[in-house]
């Protein structure tokens, strides 16, 4: 083969997706419809995908900081041992269990309740517990950076949940296009077909 053959500029292949836009007999109204759907589907991915995102976050970020605001930590007293093999309900070792602990509240009055609290612990034992505005005990808030981390987890999740749903409407629509499509062209070579039997002599 020569050099020449080699090095010969290849065809540009016409864009699948953009013939739909370009004025040819073949167009159809379904594929007018057709792109302006695939539009308005993949601007709804990436601009509702990042709004919808954005807007979770934020709101989880809002709501983390709250946590932080209102949880405050207060010093207690372990009631009773927490076993070293302490497990969940579910059977499963975490390394925490549930056990009685008093503390004593702003206003001076003492509280008990049943939290989280690692295990080995003899009764007795100072351990630290949070608390939220109404003195009830709550779970530790996440700090900054764990909350970033969270906040942007939930806004990732939002964003493709928002794509999955519009992406799966979207097939759903050229769905029914197609079978439109499909009967159409089912009717048109009812017409035309028969005719392409007949022989000139």
């Amino acid at each position: 083969m020569s050099e020449d053959l080699r090095t010969k500029r290849k065809p540009k292949r016409t864009s699948l997706d953009l013939w739909r836009w370009r004025s040819n007999p073949l167009r159809r109204r379904d594929d007018v419809m057709e792109a302006w759907l695939l539009l308005a589907m993949w601007a709804l991915i990436v601009v509702g995908g990042t709004l919808a995102g954005v807007v979770i976050a934020r709101a989880a970020d809002e709501e983390f900081a709250l946590q932080r605001a209102e949880r405050t930590p207060v010093r207690a007293v372990l009631l009773t041992d927490v076993p070293r093999t302490a497990s969940t309900d579910s059977g499963v070792g975490t390394g925490m269990a549930l056990a009685k602990v008093r503390w004593t509240a702003p206003d001076g009055s003492t509280r008990t309740d049943k939290t989280l609290v690692d295990t080995g612990q003899k009764a007795g034992t100072r351990i630290t517990v949070w608390t939220d505005g109404q003195e009830r005990l709550s779970p530790e808030p996440s700090t900054p950076t764990e909350a970033a981390v969270e906040a942007g987890v939930l806004g990732a999740a939002a964003a493709l949940a928002l794509g999955g749903a519009v992406f799966a409407a979207g097939r759903t629509a050229r769905w029914g296009l197609d079978r439109r499509r499909i009967k159409q062209w089912g009717r048109e070579w009812d017409l035309v077909g028969p005719q392409w039997g007949h022989t000139t002599r």
